[in-house]
């Protein structure tokens, strides 16, 4: 390195366990049984009930299962170690999935509403009494799936999407007993496509949010619990620092969020306490008030900012 540059880098608070989904993978391979389960229970049910809202749970059912499979297999891949060519490995495979997941659960938002629609075209005569026996079945399921992923979800952008495609099943399931309710009680088979609707609008607030969430990781935002402000304040109320520059913080993936930036060190403080010292005590600054994955910083001696291209302050 070059005079006047030194670069740190700090790990103080890497996963034990890789990426933040993996402590989670046993508790997805659950959910991903009971999905299936569910949803080979509830197509029998809609079937034999007539029930759209019923085939439409289990049409949820089936892309939240995809869903799950997909989180699983980026969780192996997100795990695998780097190479020469992928320095941060494939950490990145779970946003992917993530937003995967969107799609998907955008898609069955929107198949679900059309066949509502279509539904009160063409209305059909529904069994409120077997609806009632499969969607206390899957309520009974998902919430034990939402149990499982509960803490997870806070931890993974991974396995927030799969969480909030059991929450949405969930509520499906709700929305089914309801409508059971209405037809057994009063006849009005109404009750049935309008229970599909409810479904179906769940569905998209949710999925929209966790959407813009996965593309502020994609389109490498700062992550959303680091104050950019704050962290330039901090480095620079450090002695001897006198400016900062190409500062930047983005998520590689969920739980692993990465920091960067040029520091500009008096060259009296670097002579008196050392390169060594000064990044200890940026890294120390850093670590203690946030919850960065890895740093590196540059030191650099005043005036030397003239001399590199100036593409990000």
């Amino acid at each position: 390195m070059g005079a006047g540059h030194d670069h740190g880098h700090a790990h103080s608070h890497a996963p034990p366990t890789g990426t933040a989904a993996a402590a989670y993978r046993g508790r997805l391979r659950v959910a991903l049984g009971i999905t299936l389960t569910i949803m080979v229970v509830e197509i029998a049910g809609g079937l034999l009930a007539d029930s759209l809202a019923l085939i439409a749970d289990a049409a949820h059912m089936a892309t939240d299962a995809l869903g799950l499979g997909m989180a699983l297999l980026a969780i192996h891949f997100a795990n695998r170690p780097p190479s020469t060519n992928r320095t941060f490995g494939l950490a990145r495979a779970e946003i992917l999935a993530a937003l995967a997941n969107c799609l998907l659960l955008l898609g069955v938002g929107g198949y679900v509403l059309f066949e509502a629609i279509q539904r009160f075209l063409t209305p059909a005569d529904t069994a409120g009494g077997l609806m009632i026996v499969f969607g206390l079945f899957g309520l009974v399921a998902n919430s034990v799936s939402l149990l499982l992923l509960m803490r997870g979800q806070k931890d993974s952008l991974n396995v927030r999407g799969a969480f909030l495609e059991v929450a949405a099943d969930a509520l499906g399931s709700v929305a089914v007993l309801i409508s059971a309710a209405v037809i057994l009680t009063t006849g009005w088979q109404a009750a049935d496509p309008i229970a599909s609707l409810v479904i179906g609008l769940m569905i998209v607030p949710r999925t929209v949010k966790l959407l813009r969430e996965t593309l502020d990781v994609l389109l490498e935002a700062a992550p959303k619990d680091v104050d950019m402000a704050e962290v330039r304040s901090h480095i620079l109320a450090l002695d001897g620092v006198e400016d900062v520059h190409d500062l930047h913080a983005w998520t590689i993936t969920s739980g692993m969020p990465v920091l960067s930036a040029h520091v500009v060190v008096s060259s009296e403080v670097l002579s008196a306490i050392g390169h060594e010292k000064m990044l200890h005590e940026l890294q120390g600054c850093l670590g203690h008030h946030f919850d960065v994955e890895h740093c590196t910083f540059q030191l650099e001696p005043g005036g030397h900012a003239e001399h590199e291209a100036r593409l990000c302050l």
